[in-house]
């Protein structure tokens, strides 16, 4: 028998316009609702109970991969599924069609959104690292008004996004990646099929000697995280002597893990420094 907490109204929005109004309805909380990955599990508890839930998964809008001058636009409600073998992602974004690929199991990733995997707003998810080496920035739409900001500003606290109630993530915007060195390790379990214990996606690029470096991290801290202490650390001091060991310290002191079930939160400052020590190494090589 169905439980409780998934006897709720549902409503399938067919146009942009159409979900946004029914967002602005203020009778009834609305959800978004797209591939469900996240939610349906979240419908098995409390925690989405008594709002309706409407579906945005046939909104062209939300959809497709496309590339312009400024860079590759992806709608927030394409799966992962084509995150991961699109080749405008595999050329321009090669870290998030690696982390695509890592999104539970094949099935899942028919499914997810890049879009959910961000509203859902997990520490662990996995692609928010990515999107941060990348430089991505999410761009949200109301009734009234659109605006973008960085992926890394989207996350406010844990569970906490800067979404409003009448918005929704239309799409993801990333400048292309040129020569910048891309890297991504995930430490879980498993590659896929499991909550990650620890990730690291780096990007860098040397310019005039200096290192300029984008680094996200999951599972680290409340909310996905851009190394921005760390990142700052090396535009400054990379080459110098015992730098990378340096680096490694800098972030372990920027991050915050916590002991649970999956691991503890010593293993993941020890792990996550390892992480930023092998992306250095190659970051260095390839100087």
């Amino acid at each position: 028998m169905m439980g409780p907490t998934l006897e709720r109204a549902m409503v399938r929005a067919t146009s942009l316009s159409q979900a946004l109004a029914l967002l602005q309805e203020t009778a009834i909380p609305s959800q978004p609702l797209c591939g469900g990955t996240d939610l349906m599990v979240q419908a098995m508890t409390t925690q989405a109970d008594g709002r309706r839930w409407v579906d945005v998964g046939s909104v062209d809008e939300l959809r497709g991969i496309s590339l312009d001058a400024n860079g590759l636009r992806i709608g927030a409600a394409t799966t992962c599924a084509e995150l991961r073998v699109h080749p405008l992602v595999a050329t321009h974004a090669p870290l998030l069609a690696q982390c695509a690929g890592q999104v539970g199991a094949r099935a899942i990733q028919e499914r997810a959104t890049p879009g959910g995997n961000l509203a859902n707003a997990s520490p662990a998810a996995d692609l928010a690292p990515a999107l941060i080496a990348h430089g991505a920035q999410v761009e949200l739409v109301s009734a009234s008004a659109t605006r973008r900001l960085p992926v890394e500003d989207f996350f406010i606290s844990y569970r906490h996004t800067a979404l409003s109630t009448d918005e929704l993530i239309l799409a993801l915007h990333l400048p292309l990646s040129g020569d910048a060195l891309c890297w991504h390790r995930k430490v879980g379990t498993r590659r896929a099929q499991a909550i990650t214990k620890v990730a690291l996606a780096a990007s860098g690029l040397w310019v005039k000697g200096e290192a300029h470096c984008r680094i996200g991290m999951a599972s680290v801290a409340p909310v996905p995280l851009r190394c921005r202490k760390t990142e700052d650390w090396l535009r400054r001091h990379a080459l110098e002597p015992g730098w990378m060991d340096a680096a490694a310290d800098i972030l372990r002191e920027e991050i915050s893990p916590i002991d649970d079930l999956r691991s503890t939160a010593d293993y993941r400052r020890t792990v996550a420094g390892n992480l930023l020590m092998a992306f250095l190494r190659r970051f260095q090589a390839a100087r």
